[in-house]
């Protein structure tokens, strides 16, 4: 299994790395961005990487290694402990930080993991295996509105209540464990002209309880305000996101810091902006990027520069 990092080159420019600098990968993944940004690293910079799952730490502890640099730490927490995390190991400010956003092609690729609709598995979908909930609780536990609602709200899918009705009356019957029955319920309750269109039926649920399973929109978007706060001044920050719930929550936080606050009948607040764009538009793949990488369709890379 082979994972390739998204806008890689892209991103990494865009940090425009200080060789005697901290920097943060907060999505570690299979470690391509980590290695890149430790290349560019001198003896006195250092790189810190997040990730939750073992097996992807594992992996791109290799890669990390083969760049032949000490230099950097592995943190097993989720970026949304970025601040207490980096603070535990005495570090208070950082020179600039990465995240790739979304599911590695390791988790996607493992079928354990239960996040694919193309492998059949157990229901789980969670990055970290400590979470409470999985994908199998909302399934078989949740009641018919909020099955509904996560799915409307997280996936953007407009039959969300002809598939919660399904899958409340299948499980009934018996426990829906796996994603292929999952799939076949999904498959059950959408009409014929949506099982004909292009894309596979269950994309957008399975991207809903994904993203609900994970919290993901949540801890993005503390992590991003944490970012904000420790990152120097002429520190950058660069954003990969792939779901325009992502892309919304990215552009609101980056948004609050262009601009100061002016509530009418109150004086103009006197704080400068904190951030500064540096892309004005997303940057998206190449065309050569798009067809070598049919996960990178989506992607779109997002650059600001504490001020």
């Amino acid at each position: 299994m082979e994972h390739i990092s998204v806008l890689l080159k892209e991103s990494i420019e865009s940090l425009n790395i200080n060789p005697d600098g901290i920097y943060v990968d907060a999505t570690l993944g299979g470690g391509g961005h980590s290695s890149e940004i430790l290349k560019r690293l001198s003896s006195k910079g250092h790189l810190y990487s997040f990730d939750v799952d073992d097996y992807s730490i594992a992996r791109a502890k290799e890669k990390l290694d083969s760049v032949g640099k000490p230099n950097y730490t592995i943190i097993k927490s989720n970026f949304e402990n970025l601040k207490y995390e980096l603070n535990k190991l005495g570090v208070d400010k950082i020179d600039g930080i990465v995240y790739d956003l979304g599911v590695s092609s390791f988790q996607f690729d493992i079928p354990e993991k239960g996040f694919s609709y193309n492998h059949n598995a157990r229901l789980d979908m969670r990055m970290d295996d400590s979470l409470p909930i999985s994908a199998w609780d909302i399934v078989n536990k949740f009641d018919y509105k909020l099955i509904a609602d996560i799915l409307y709200k997280y996936g953007d899918e407009i039959y969300s209540r002809e598939i919660a009705k399904k899958i409340v009356s299948n499980r009934e019957i018996k426990p829906i464990d796996t994603t292929f029955e999952l799939v076949d319920i999904i498959k059950e309750a959408l009409p014929k002209k949506e099982l004909s269109k292009k894309g596979h039926p269950a994309k957008k649920s399975f991207q809903a309880l994904r993203v609900y399973v994970n919290r993901e929109l949540e801890v993005l978007e503390s992590s991003l305000r944490q970012a904000i706060e420790i990152t120097v001044s002429g520190g950058r920050i660069a954003v990969i996101d792939f779901e325009p719930l992502e892309d919304k929550i990215v552009k609101n936080v980056f948004k609050e810091g262009y601009t100061t606050i002016n509530i009418k009948g109150l004086p103009v607040n006197p704080e400068e902006p904190k951030l500064i764009r540096i892309t004005k538009k997303p940057i998206l793949p190449s065309d050569e990027e798009l067809e070598s990488n049919r996960r990178s369709h989506s992607a779109m890379l997002r650059v600001v520069q504490k001020a």
